[in-house]
């Protein structure tokens, strides 16, 4: 009981002495959505094409349905409350990377204009919250791959950090085996996460204290 009061008692030090901090990250946070929504919106209405894609030419199309849908919310919650539970020192780094890595994704959405694969999996299965973000042309870069990718980055030297390495490998196969992302989206994300992280990293360490 003793342990637990204690614990209360620093994580609430943490939120207090970064409140300002948080409600920044979050309003920015907020912004980074609302760029995705408008990009991705407007890149729906565009008359794109579908190109030929090495890897998913030669893949069947499997519906992974579930995974897509409840895999990447099962890892937004726990990245949500893990967060906040234990992670209320940084917390607003966190949230201020995640919103960053969202507006990255609407820069590069706003400069890639493609359809989604021919051959791609039909989404039935959206939960009504979800289906308001749901887009098909919102392709480059996957947010199913960066999003738990990030998480890793963030949480690598903790042991949850290997469930968000497992975790962006398996939504990476999940929607190419469901040729909702072309190759590009998926591998690239890895990479553009890593830059996304490490200048997020730095911004942090100069202004987010």
């Amino acid at each position: 009981m003793k342990i637990l009061k204690k614990w209360f008692a620093q994580w609430k030090a943490d939120i207090s002495k970064h409140k300002l901090l948080i409600v920044l990250s979050l309003i920015f946070f907020l912004l980074a959505n609302v760029a995705v929504f408008i990009t991705s919106t407007h890149v729906d209405k565009i008359q794109a094409v579908s190109v030929p894609d090495l890897i998913l030419d030669h893949i069947p199309t499997i519906n992974l349905e579930f995974i897509f849908v409840y895999g990447i919310l099962l890892v937004f919650l726990v990245i949500v409350f893990y967060s906040v539970i234990f992670k209320a020192k940084t917390l607003h780094q966190i949230i201020f990377q995640f919103s960053f890595l969202l507006f990255m994704r609407s820069f590069f959405i706003m400069l890639t204009h493609l359809a989604i694969p021919t051959g791609a999996h039909v989404i039935d299965d959206v939960p009504a919250l979800i289906k308001t973000f749901y887009f098909n042309n919102d392709l480059f870069f996957s947010g199913h791959t960066a999003i738990p990718f990030m998480a890793f980055l963030l949480f690598r030297k903790n042991k949850i950090g290997i469930f968000f390495l497992v975790a962006s490998i398996v939504l990476a196969i999940t929607v190419l085996l469901m040729h909702v992302h072309y190759s590009i989206d998926v591998f690239s994300a890895f990479f553009i996460t890593y830059g996304t992280y490490h200048l997020g990293e730095w911004f942090c360490n100069k202004y987010c204290h």
